[in-house]
């Protein structure tokens, strides 16, 4: 069955501690995990509803995936839905959409499956889970009187139906209250609701501790590896008053001639992400009879092997960078370097290291020609 998707990522995350959507999961923005899930299963497009103010942040969390539409969302779930479904105004009524939120990110293709069969007898569809835990009220912070679980349920998203009659049924909903999810407004439409069987993996990233749960899980059910790249560079000495090197402009009596900014410190290093990743070298993504590379800043460069890496599920764990040369003094300049890198990768500083030698006035960094830099970048990937 053909289907489009609407993933809600308009909240501020506040008792998560800030925008989760954002945040990584299993070296995977969060955001991204659900958006690809929906895409994997056949959701074209998938509405996206973000802050107003996010769309660099949704761009980078979605770089390199296909098939999404980014819309400003609303001050509550129901006006974002509204906002994806008018995205989706081109789609014909009884189109199949699956509403779902993007803080639950590990999303089985079984129960996306199981919506979309339950489609073919039904007006709309939910994934469910049994209430297991005791339920209590509270007596002012007491432990109250018993409420029984028998028929209670744990609705999970994502939740199915047709896009015109989600359309309806959100119209109709009245604009004092707000809708918990889609199940509710379409039952109060008169709607048939089924159930699936929900999974316990799509369990909401509502709070910190629920990360640390949802990482565990991965871990146990997502092979990863180590894999580590390698990287070189060299550029020559020309006319100049400063060089760039490992993102710190540095005062020097020439400069090094190169298409960039002839970084050779961040070249080396995005070459060594590369190479990890098995994406080519810095060529291949920025070639040097493009002319918007001319005199670009390296950062650029860095930072676009830092997002393959993250769009790969990648997490990159260490960065170690060797500049070899005879001049400039790199060692004043150090801690600046791998604090400029630390904050391209998004690495704690003590992930990062920066060093430099000499050859001892042999071959032509000895006789101070120019100058090479050395790297290796050491990622934790998705088998």
């Amino acid at each position: 069955m053909t289907f489009s998707a609407i993933v809600v990522a308009a909240g501020t995350g506040s008792r998560a501690g800030g925008a989760k959507q954002w945040r990584l999961l299993g070296g995977m923005p969060v955001l991204r995990r659900s958006v690809a899930a929906l895409r994997d299963a056949g959701a074209d497009p998938v509405v996206v509803c973000i802050p107003a103010d996010a769309r660099q942040e949704a761009d980078r969390a979605l770089a390199g995936l296909a098939g999404w539409i980014a819309v400003a969302g609303g001050a509550d779930r129901a006006r974002s839905v509204r906002a994806g479904l008018a995205a989706l105004s081109d789609q014909p009524a009884d189109r199949a959409v699956l509403v779902h939120d993007a803080a639950r990110p590990l999303l089985p293709r079984a129960v996306i499956d199981a919506l979309l069969d339950a489609l073919a007898t039904a007006d709309a569809a939910a994934p469910v889970l049994p209430v297991a835990d005791s339920l209590r009220r509270d007596d002012q912070g007491r432990v109250g009187e018993t409420v029984t679980r028998d028929g209670l349920l744990r609705v999970q998203t994502p939740q199915a139906a047709r896009v015109g009659a989600l359309t309806a049924a959100l119209d109709a909903w009245p604009d004092a209250v707000s809708p918990t999810d889609e199940s509710e407004a379409l039952r109060r439409a008169g709607l048939t609701v089924a159930q699936v069987p929900g999974d316990a993996r799509l369990m909401k990233l509502t709070h910190p501790e629920d990360f640390a749960m949802a990482e565990a899980l991965l871990a146990s059910t997502e092979r990863r590896i180590t894999r580590v790249g390698h990287g070189y560079d060299v550029h020559r000495w020309g006319p100049g008053g400063a060089v760039w090197l490992c993102g710190v402009e540095i005062p020097h009596d020439r400069s090094l001639i190169g298409h960039s900014d002839a970084d050779a410190g961040l070249h080396a290093l995005t070459d060594a992400i590369l190479g990890a990743l098995a994406e080519g070298d810095i060529g291949d993504h920025f070639p040097p009879s493009d002319p918007r590379w001319k005199g670009a800043a390296s950062d650029a460069f860095l930072a676009h092997a830092r997002d393959l890496a993250a769009a790969r599920g990648g997490r990159i764990v260490h960065a170690d960078v060797t500049l070899i040369c005879e001049r400039p003094k790199v060692k004043p300049h150090r801690q600046a370097m791998r604090d400029r890198i630390a904050t391209i990768l998004e690495l704690p500083l003590h992930a990062v290291s920066v060093k430099a030698t000499t050859t001892e006035g042999l071959g032509f960094t000895g006789r101070d020609e120019g100058l090479a830099a050395m790297a290796t970048a050491t990622l934790d990937l998705p088998e």
